[in-house]
């Protein structure tokens, strides 16, 4: 007879509109990773403060994104954790940058809530509460 290991009954966060949040949060870690580490990389004393933003941004991206895809009660309230920030972060940036406008010589990927990437980093974490809420919610009892 050959053992198995018995995995741990997890919650499946990246199947149905799950899937579609994992899709999208992979999409966003690719540009904000690649466009601030470019940029860091190239012109950085040029706006050092966007770029570090941006590069955080790709970082957040990245760990939620994991989480989705790990699954299960503690990742899902990591992502929600996760989720949470990123939505501060843009609502705080995104207001930053249309208050005092020259603190940003260049844009961050929050930068008027996200204006350069079709407004998904404000709708993102929105749309990831949502999901990861209605997640819970639909758990089976144990």
């Amino acid at each position: 007879m050959t053992a198995t290991r018995e995995r741990p009954n997890r919650t499946r966060l990246a199947s149905g509109p799950g899937l579609l949040l994992v899709w999208l949060y992979g999409v966003m870690v690719v540009g904000a990773v690649s466009r601030s580490a470019y940029q860091i990389a190239t012109e950085f004393d040029r706006a050092p403060l966007a770029y570090t933003l941006s590069a955080l941004a790709g970082v957040v991206y990245g760990f939620i994104t994991y989480t989705l895809v790990r699954g299960g009660e503690k990742a899902r309230r990591a992502a929600l954790v996760c989720c949470a920030a990123e939505l501060v972060g843009v609502l705080t940036v995104g207001t930053w940058t249309l208050v005092e406008p020259s603190a940003f010589p260049d844009a961050t990927v929050w930068s008027d809530y996200g204006m350069g990437y079709l407004f998904i980093p404000v709708l993102l974490p929105l749309t990831a509460v949502y999901w990861l809420r209605r997640s819970r919610a639909q758990e089976p009892a144990a």
